[in-house]
């Protein structure tokens, strides 16, 4: 699991304390950003934040979601799978990046050739489904 400069033990720690928030915003009905996501993780690690301004930092934040959705699947083993990291937009944003979709390509939940709408309304599901599971919230529209 090492790589991107962090050691089998800071992903380890990474991964638990990032799907917990998740798991608490899911409770809260609410989504978080990026940037919240990356705030929360150092303040509750110590572990150093992304740095947003590079792309392998970018790309290791990705990282750090699929393998949070894998550990969520492996505790959970929610049938239909849900993706806990359909929470996290960009900053401003209401809706997922491009690499939730392409997760959600590889884990065979989005067809690999869906359309803007098809994917816009599969987050959608995925979102509503998080809260119900969690108990959360209004779900977004």
């Amino acid at each position: 699991m090492s790589g991107y400069g962090r050691t089998d033990s800071e992903w380890d720690e990474l991964v638990d304390v990032g799907r917990n928030f998740l798991v608490e915003r899911a409770k809260l009905g609410k989504l978080t950003s990026y940037t919240e996501l990356n705030v929360t993780l150092a303040g509750r690690t110590g572990c150093r934040p992304f740095d947003f301004e590079r792309a392998d930092e970018r790309a290791a934040m990705g990282h750090l979601l699929g393998l949070i959705v894998e550990r969520d699947q492996q505790i959970t083993a929610s049938d239909p799978p849900v993706m806990l990291s359909a929470l996290v937009n960009y900053l401003g944003a209401n809706e997922a990046g491009s690499g939730f979709y392409q997760l959600a390509k590889e884990l065979q939940l989005l067809p690999m050739s869906a359309s803007a709408d098809e994917k816009f309304g599969f987050w959608v599901k995925q979102v509503k489904r998080l809260y119900e599971r969690h108990g959360g919230g209004p779900a977004v529209a």
